[in-house]
């Protein structure tokens, strides 16, 4: 049994993946992935690049493929784009963070250390990569049926189209 991909949904997967991973790894656009709105989107954009690239229309396996591929790489591209982001918002996290602590009294010096330690650190960022994997890869999966379903081309010429 062979585990080889087809050679026409690299590329498709890779641009899914991108703008699946971008759009998740932004400041404030990443908020449209609370209904996995980046994911799907993914998933579909990935399914309507290999429809184009095909005179034939795609089959629904073809589009939860691409999906899959789409939503891994997505993955990828998030946890890349994640570290330097992180790293150039750290600073201005950690003092957001200082003036919410500093005014509000009531809050325990247990949650203040926690708050101080792991704002801007490794583990939010190592803790959304494998939220992103894993949905990314069911979410995006959704994404390139429903695109597979949505932009399918129609055959022309076919016995359906007689009079």
């Amino acid at each position: 049994m062979s585990t080889t991909i087809k050679p026409g949904l690299l590329q498709p997967a890779l641009i899914g993946g991108a703008v699946m991973g971008t759009l998740s790894a932004l400041p404030i656009i990443s908020a449209g992935n609370c209904c996995c709105l980046w994911l799907l989107s993914g998933g579909a954009v990935a399914a309507y690049v290999l429809q184009q690239g095909q005179e034939a229309p795609i089959t629904p396996g073809d589009g939860a493929l691409v999906g899959l591929l789409a939503g891994i790489v997505g993955s990828v591209v998030y946890l890349l784009l994640s570290i330097p982001i992180t790293i150039l918002m750290a600073p201005m996290m950690r003092t957001m963070m200082e003036r919410i602590m500093s005014s509000s009294g009531g809050m325990p010096p247990e949650f203040r250390q926690y708050a101080g330690t792991y704002m801007g650190g490794a583990l939010p960022i190592v803790f959304g990569f494998i939220l992103i994997l894993v949905f990314g890869a069911i979410f995006s999966t959704l994404g390139g049926l429903l695109g597979a379903a949505v932009f399918k081309k129609q055959m022309h010429g076919s016995a359906h189209d007689a009079p």
